[in-house]
């Protein structure tokens, strides 16, 4: 599915370096549209990238599917992919957060990711979700605040995406003029989680997803 896909990089990096192995994740939920049945190995980088202003998430090993992303380019924070898995077009534009806090401090979790996907087959476009790095409290929702407006964000497991689909445009330019985004949560044991992604670059990665994404 193209979310492991996805999660093949998300999850291989930690700050500073790749994680120490990749965690499974489960199909996004049944309110979004059904996603290609497709895992991917590892990106590799496209000849015709940008030079990164910032390192990109690194990989971890490959995963199955036969479908490769390659980084399309590297934008501020933002790195832009592409990959074909089962011959059908995904791009997807990709951040780590500039910094995350918890309450009570330092509790552990695994590293949060944000990412704004584009499947043409499906008629998907500029669909904004966050993996937080912990199991989210059962029932839960959680707010993704950019441009001074705060949007409802609902929970499975560890990812989050918009309450209110009519609000995704409103919310993408929001986050294509602002300088941060700030995403809260609530882990199943209590714990809360502020992180905050700097949007410097996310503009240009999603003009370059959207120009791939239409060949």
């Amino acid at each position: 599915m193209w979310r492991v896909l996805i999660l093949a990089l998300m999850t291989g990096v930690m700050a500073g370096g790749i994680a120490d192995s990749a965690r499974a994740q489960t199909a996004q939920p049944a309110s979004k549209s059904a996603a290609p049945k497709a895992a991917a190995p590892a990106p590799t980088t496209a000849k015709s990238a940008v030079k990164p202003e910032s390192k990109p998430a690194a990989p971890p090993a490959s995963v199955a599917g036969g479908a490769e992303p390659t980084l399309i380019g590297q934008f501020g924070t933002w790195g832009a992919y592409s990959a074909t898995p089962n011959g059908k077009k995904v791009c997807f534009a990709l951040a780590k957060p500039s910094s995350s806090k918890t309450n009570p401090p330092n509790r552990p979790r695994d590293p949060a990711y944000a990412f704004v996907s584009t499947r043409p087959a499906e008629k998907v476009n500029n669909e904004v979700s966050v993996m937080i790095g912990y199991a989210l409290k059962p029932g839960s929702e959680s707010s993704v605040e950019v441009g001074g407006a705060a949007f409802a964000m609902y929970t499975q497991g560890d990812g989050l995406w918009i309450k209110n689909a009519a609000e995704e445009e409103r919310m993408v330019e929001a986050m294509r003029k602002s300088a941060d985004l700030v995403v809260k949560g609530v882990s199943a044991k209590g714990t809360e989680t502020t992180d905050t992604f700097s949007l410097k670059g996310l503009a240009q990665a999603l003009d370059k997803i959207a120009q791939d994404c239409r060949r």
